[in-house]
């Protein structure tokens, strides 16, 4: 834009103005200028190596209090521009009470969403004083034509600070941000149109010395908005509130693509939203756990062991075989080759698990396995010896240099008490060894294991220890069909008769 001359548009006439050159390459215009009735073409390239930021953080009326929502952030912008640093176009045509703002439109899905953080950078161009300016934020759900406005506050030097700029070409990134442990957030609700909206208002210049329709405010004494030097991207979506200006640009908010082209910013304003959807899901994928697939999130996969494939995947009949080259062994040779899964299983060998190599891996490993009863067995694999219910002693492992324990199993002493022993140490002991495996659980609570509670002698009815003529009485009292759990049925087959008889004669002590 600026070759030869820096030349003022309005939609009555055309003035122009030898630039000033400044450090740098920037170019700025002489104060006391004409603004020609509202023209928005006033802008003063400039370029920083750093841009400072400004914090402005707005707490409500409550204390404590803490934010929901564990969804990733979601950063908006139309402008190309850097918020550290780089080249802007100071718009210095830019009045009192004017706003800047700009419209994002979300995926439905995302609302309500919850405002994090706005940004905008504000600049002076060869200043010859320090600046002051008093500035306002404006949150909108729709654009801000036709939405609503939500929010809103103006910097007080207190809570909020203005914009304090010292004399020469210098920028600020004026961040506004809701203290994140205040419980009033900035919550923005889908209006129909999925749309957000956050703009900022000059509430007062340093230096506004005229009739902002006739005389630009002085470009070396106040700070103005910026927009980027990468060409106006999205004209739909940048928005203007202008002051009302005889045969002006208009009045009212504009977006740049209702401003007559004479009147029209070259770039999109340097504004940034970040914004946390309220309602998202874990994004979902693929989960590979010992070879079967299931859909799910990255957190769920990890807690279930399994490999995932990323989001958005999905369970086909390849997703789970193991990614890039593993170890392939072959039967017939023993030996091992680093080789893509299908290609292993194409060329005959067996493929490894995803991550193996062939350095890391031994194909067919065997080693001592000791057996559940103490003994050892030899040259067994570790699955052969899982099978034997034994614990595998290791790759290459000999019987000869492993010690197998023994097993254990409960040992009932006479006075009821119960040890796991081996059973050679029971016998020693003089306790009753009931097998390996067994233990001391006492399932129903009395004091005694139930591997040492006796079971009884058959055909004792009554239970008094003893098979005699009392217990006959009780076969021949419930003679014939009867109930589940009676005493006298001692077979359970559903009657009394000969046969439980047979049982208590069989074991009659008298």
């Amino acid at each position: 834009m600026f070759k030869n001359r820096l030349t003022v548009v309005s939609m009555a006439c055309v003035v122009a103005f030898a630039p000033v050159t400044l450090a740098d390459g920037e170019v700025a215009l002489s104060d006391g200028q004409a603004v020609i009735l509202g023209s928005r073409q006033w802008p003063i390239f400039s370029a920083f190596r750093d841009v400072p930021t400004l914090r402005a953080v707005y707490r409500g009326t409550q204390d404590g209090g803490s934010i929901a929502g564990g969804c990733p952030q979601e950063i908006r912008t139309h402008s190309d521009a850097n918020f550290s640093g780089g080249s802007f176009m100071v718009q210095a045509g830019f009045a009192e009470q004017e706003m800047a703002g700009a419209s994002y439109v979300l995926p439905a899905t995302m609302f309500p969403v919850r405002l994090d953080l706005a940004e905008m950078i504000f600049a002076t161009s060869a200043a010859t004083v320090q600046t002051t300016t008093k500035w306002s934020i404006h949150v909108f759900e729709g654009t801000p034509a036709t939405g609503s406005e939500i929010f809103s506050v103006a910097s007080d030097d207190k809570m909020i600070p203005h914009i304090v700029l010292a004399p020469g070409t210098n920028g600020v990134n004026v961040q506004f941000m809701v203290d994140p442990a205040d419980p009033e957030q900035i919550y923005i609700n889908d209006n129909g149109s999925h749309t957000i909206s956050i703009a900022y208002r000059i509430e007062d210049h340093n230096n506004q010395t005229a009739n902002p329709c006739f005389t630009a405010p002085p470009s070396s004494s106040n700070a103005f908005p910026t927009t980027d030097t990468g060409g106006l991207q999205q004209s739909a979506q940048n928005w203007i509130w202008m002051v009302s200006c005889p045969l002006g640009c208009g009045s009212g908010w504009k977006s740049f693509a209702q401003l007559p082209a004479l009147c029209r910013p070259s770039g999109d304003w340097v504004i940034r939203a970040t914004v946390t959807p309220m309602n998202c899901a874990a994004a979902q994928g693929a989960c590979c756990v010992g070879g079967n697939c299931a859909v799910g999130s990255a957190a769920d996969c990890a807690a279930a062991g399994g490999i995932y494939r990323g989001d958005g995947t999905t369970c086909t009949a390849t997703i789970c075989q193991p990614q890039g080259n593993v170890a392939c062994c072959f039967e017939s040779t023993g030996g091992c080759v680093n080789l893509a899964y299908a290609s292993c299983l194409g060329a005959g060998g067996i493929p490894g698990v995803e991550g193996s190599t062939c350095a890391a891996t031994v194909c067919f490993p065997t080693g001592a396995c000791c057996l559940p009863n103490g003994n050892c067995s030899g040259g067994v694999s570790p699955s052969a010896c899982a099978a034997l219910g034994g614990n595998y002693q290791g790759n290459g492992s000999i019987c000869g240099s492993v010690s197998c324990p023994l097993p254990m199993g409960a040992a009932c002493f006479p006075n009821g008490f119960c040890l796991l022993m081996t059973q050679a140490d029971a016998v020693a002991s003089g306790a009753s060894w009931q097998g390996m495996g067994t233990t001391c659980a006492d399932s129903n609570g009395n004091g005694t294991a139930d591997a040492c509670e006796s079971q009884g002698i058959p055909g004792d009815i009554n239970g008094d220890g003893h098979v005699n003529g009392l217990d006959m009485t009780q076969v021949l009292a419930n003679w014939g069909p009867t109930t589940a759990g009676n005493s006298a049925d001692l077979n359970d087959d559903g009657v009394v008769d000969g046969l439980d008889m047979t049982m208590v004669l069989s074991n009659w002590t008298g």
